[in-house]
């Protein structure tokens, strides 16, 4: 079970073939959040996996989809009270196709809803909603192809004029895909009672092609959430340009597997960035790291960052970058174990990742191994920027 000294608590109701980012980024940014989240499956329980599903748009008809990340489940679906929750939160992706069918799921929800307690569904989570008859007489949105199941179960559907909308009525809270997640999470928090401070900071992420697709999304999205404006750059690349990223997951081999990742839009131009007009600097793993370690330009502005001793925030290989610029001499740090060697001989004191989501802060700067440590990852980030959340 998730972190049992937390203000509020939380469940996410996951299946097989869920999307991706619909689980994991609200059930990271919540918990870094200071917030206690549980997710569960029907017939599944604690330790057991859930695969996910990649949804893109790629220039087709409809989204594509490929395999994600394997989503490790950390409570057992029998063993749920709905007293103990503050509210729901219900991902996308093909799982709510059969959940919405599954008794045990629908009569959880209706639970939920008659209770008045907050539900957060999203793209196709609705289907789910519907099946529980929580959605009647009710303004609702969804991914669009989910608009007749919600209007003939008696939804007052919401047209999304983008595919980042969102939608309230009472207690429920609705949006279309996964790029509605900064304002969906945002509205949840307030839903369970979160006041959100000190959100007027500028975040810069340094991205690459085959960024690990968690360590740019998730710290990214929660960020936007809390109300941070966050940039995305890459050299040689502008705004409304896309990055490849990789899936990489741990799947009993002796080192990761790696899978083809959601694509990521950037958001501004490389050229003529200047660190002076932002307040923190973030740098996703994977093996983007690897050659953006070799740019000039690049380690000119990891220097810019360090130097300013602004709040710098590294993941996994990300750290190769820090190693280059040589900025790590003698300060305490963490990274993928397989990076050790480069940053001790960067001159670093090397902090062991043990368990692997253990992430620390020296000074201005935050590192952590891998993306099971997003929750201490973010928290860490938020409290050099002053950024709280408070219930």
């Amino acid at each position: 079970m998730a972190n049992t000294e937390a203000q509020r608590s939380v469940l996410i109701l996951c299946g097989d073939y869920m999307e991706d980012y619909e689980a994991m980024v609200p059930f990271q940014a919540l918990q870094a959040y200071g917030v206690s989240v549980d997710a569960v499956c029907p017939g599944k329980k604690a330790g057991d996996v859930c695969r996910t599903a990649i949804h893109d748009f790629r220039g087709h008809q409809t989204y594509s989809e490929s395999r994600g990340h394997n989503f490790t489940l950390n409570a057992t679906f029998e063993d749920i009270e709905v007293s103990k929750y503050d509210g729901l939160v219900i991902p996308g992706g093909r799982a709510p196709e059969y959940l919405s069918v599954d008794d045990a799921v629908t009569e959880l929800v209706k639970k939920f809803s008659d209770s008045g307690k907050p539900i957060a569904s999203i793209c196709h989570g609705q289907l789910i909603l519907a099946g529980a008859g929580s959605v009647k007489g009710r303004k609702c949105t969804a991914y669009p192809a989910v608009k007749p199941v919600l209007v003939a179960a008696g939804a007052h559907w919401v047209e999304p004029d983008t595919m980042s909308a969102c939608a309230v009525h009472e207690n429920i809270i609705t949006a279309v895909t996964y790029e509605s997640h900064p304002e969906f999470i945002r509205l949840f928090v307030k839903a369970i009672g979160g006041t959100i401070k000190g959100s007027e900071k500028r975040i810069l992420f340094l991205c690459g092609d085959y960024m690990e697709d968690y360590e740019v999304k998730v710290p990214f999205q929660s960020l936007q959430a809390l109300g941070c404006h966050v940039d995305a750059v890459c050299p040689n690349k502008a705004a409304g340009d896309k990055c490849v990223t990789a899936v990489h997951d741990f799947e009993g081999d002796q080192t990761y597997t790696e899978k083809p990742g959601h694509d990521f839009t950037l958001t501004a131009n490389f050229k003529g960035i200047d660190a002076s007009s932002y307040d923190a600097l973030v740098i996703p793993g994977g093996r983007a790291p690897e050659y953006l370690a070799l740019d000039g330009s690049v380690i000119k502005l990891v220097k810019e960052f360090m130097e300013a001793e602004k709040p710098v925030a590294s993941i996994c290989h990300g750290q190769q970058i820090l190693a280059a610029a040589g900025v790590l001499k003698g300060r305490k740090c963490t990274a993928y174990p397989a990076v050790k060697l480069q940053v001790v001989l960067s001159g670093a004191n090397w902090l062991e990742p043990d368990p692997i989501d253990r992430c620390f802060t020296d000074g201005n700067l935050v590192t952590g191994a891998a993306w099971p440590g997003h929750p201490q990852f973010i928290s860490q980030l938020m409290s050099l920027l002053g950024v709280r959340v408070s219930f």
